[in-house]
């Protein structure tokens, strides 16, 4: 395909996404609907409609409207591509630019426009930041995310991981900060058919998550962990990583599905727990990763960004404490209870942290850790409460 070619498909997939088909299966229809196109070809379609989803309100004012070809318009604009090489008409590339979208071309609005964030949301976040720390937050947002392993230290070293990837054309270098953590550079595509990650010695996960992870206390021998809201288990096998003999609940069951694969990839043995009374033991460790509105990670899941309400905001926080409270009923006294979400929102974190010792006396806070997203990880929040 030619550039043009893919700018044309990136154009069809947005005016499908926003119809309100989902950014991944309007990627997939489309895909299979184009055999003719190439691995090539998908990833750098799948590049554009990304872009312009982080960027969906500065684009739609740069290309003139809030459409496929709005929006594609905009990123080129952007990027100062020349337009007319790309919509030329000729061949299969977009019919070209009219009078009409010439005189529509806008510079964004300085504010929210400008940093591509819903007015409501960056209302709060510079109420909670300042205006310098939300437009630092917002731009991070804007960009790609890298893309970070997580190192099973109990299968290997960093330097043997990345010595593994290499061999099969993937380049990755260690986290300055987080000692699990990896970048990758090169070939990202290939991880999860590299023999690093089939065998156990990588999982994906980003290097924001892991360093609160590694936040958390260091188990003793034969100490217990809850993984409270484990989804796919990323954070389970990470507790099992440090040493603990883990268990993983989430009120959605199917969403586990994936764990005992992924335990017994990493080598290790995660209990299944499906149902709140089959979890009979008080725990060492009790990780509740809240269900969030994942404002720390829209760079890698843009539409969230703009389909997130005030209604919804406010029934993710109702979901948040009360999983708190169940959750704290299974740490038993002297253990810990760590509240995670993937927000920068204080509303959903700090805040609900704050509530929560305002009502429960068992526990104390014991550390925060508050990430924003930025070169080195997501956005990412922790807070570590003891026991009394």
């Amino acid at each position: 395909m030619t550039p043009a070619a893919r700018v044309a498909a990136a154009i069809d997939i947005l005016d499908q996404i926003l119809a309100g088909s989902p950014a991944e299966k309007a990627l997939t229809n489309w895909a299979r609907r184009s055999r003719f196109a190439g691995a090539k070809d998908r990833a750098a379609i799948r590049d554009h409609v990304f872009d312009a989803l982080r960027c969906r309100r500065s684009f739609a004012a740069l290309g003139g409207s809030e459409t496929g070809r709005g929006l594609m318009l905009g990123e080129l604009r952007a990027s100062n591509t020349e337009i007319g090489e790309m919509f030329s008409g000729i061949g299969h590339a977009p019919t070209a630019v009219s009078d009409a979208e010439r005189a529509a071309f806008l510079n964004p609005r300085a504010g929210a426009e400008a940093v591509d964030m819903p007015d409501w949301i960056h209302q709060m976040l510079v109420a909670q930041m300042g205006e310098a720390g939300a437009e630092e937050t917002c731009e991070a947002l804007r960009s790609r995310a890298p893309v970070w392993v997580r190192v099973a230290l109990r299968r290997g070293s960093r330097e043997s991981a990345v010595a593994l990837l290499a061999a099969e054309g993937i380049a990755a270098r260690p986290h300055p900060e987080v000692k699990t953590a990896l970048e990758v550079l090169e070939n990202a595509r290939k991880i999860q058919s590299s023999s690093a990650y089939l065998s156990g010695v990588v999982e994906l996960q980003d290097a924001a998550s892991q360093a609160a992870m590694l936040a958390l206390p260091s188990p003793a021998a034969g100490a217990r962990a809850l993984d409270y809201c484990a989804g796919g288990g990323g954070k389970s096998l990470a507790l099992a990583d440090l040493g603990y003999a883990v268990d993983a609940h989430d009120i959605a069951p199917e969403r586990m599905k994936d764990i005992p694969l992924r335990a017994a990839r990493a080598g290790e043995r995660i209990v299944i727990r499906n149902d709140r009374q089959s979890i009979d033991k008080k725990y060492d460790l009790v990780l509740v990763d809240a269900p969030c509105s994942g404002s720390g990670t829209w760079r890698r899941t843009p539409e969230a960004k703009w389909a997130l309400t005030p209604e919804r905001l406010r029934d993710l926080c109702d979901i948040q404490r009360n999983l708190l409270a169940e959750a704290a009923d299974y740490v038993r006294p002297g253990g810990h209870l760590a509240y995670a979400t993937c927000s920068v929102l204080d509303v959903e974190n700090k805040d609900q942290v704050a509530a929560f010792l305002g009502l429960d006396t068992r526990f104390e806070s014991v550390l925060s850790l508050a990430l924003m997203p930025g070169q080195r990880g997501d956005g990412f929040y922790l807070h570590l409460l003891g026991s009394r």
